[in-house]
């Protein structure tokens, strides 16, 4: 069975910056392997592409150019916010409130975004909503594990649903 539309793919990667020689970004291994409904999209369009084909024991290898990927950083994502928005019950977390430290928020209608802290002053903080990897070339190699049609259920909830519950 191969990669394709409305199939359930389990696979390992690692993710370098650049090329295969680049800085390790992240490592997926087969005992906690990448599952995930493909062409529902939810992953990179440039992503699903590469492996579309493959099979199970087929090995991957391929780049992404930042536009591919996770786009070129936005000045407009860099926001100054009200340090008191930071305030619950009238105290600063300020272990929380450091500099890079990741904290989830939400946009105005509800949804969570993450942002980095840059800056701390007396009354505003600055964060960079920009996703991690915007501005970076990424390279992706590894091994398809399993390649499986999806259930009717996983279709139609638009992810995978696992031995343990759902995979999102």
């Amino acid at each position: 069975m191969k990669v394709g539309t409305k199939k359930v793919v389990s696979l390992t990667y690692e993710l370098r910056h650049q090329d295969a020689q680049g800085e390790l970004i992240q490592k997926v291994e087969k005992d906690r392997p990448f599952v995930y409904l493909f062409g529902v999209g939810g992953l990179l369009p440039k992503f699903e592409e590469s492996l579309n084909g493959l099979a199970v024991g087929d090995k991957f290898s391929f780049n992404l150019s930042a536009n591919e990927g996770y786009g070129q950083p936005n000045d407009e994502a860099v926001i100054d916010l009200d340090k008191k928005i930071f305030e619950v019950d009238g105290k600063i977390d300020d272990e929380l409130l450091q500099i890079g430290n990741q904290i989830t928020m939400q946009d105005q209608n509800g949804n969570p975004l993450d942002g980095v802290v840059m800056e701390i002053s007396d009354d505003t903080v600055k964060m960079d909503f920009n996703h991690p990897l915007a501005g970076l070339d990424l390279h992706f190699s590894g091994d398809i594990l399993e390649v499986r049609d999806a259930t009717a259920e996983e279709l139609s909830h638009g992810h995978v649903h696992g031995p343990h519950g759902h995979h999102h």
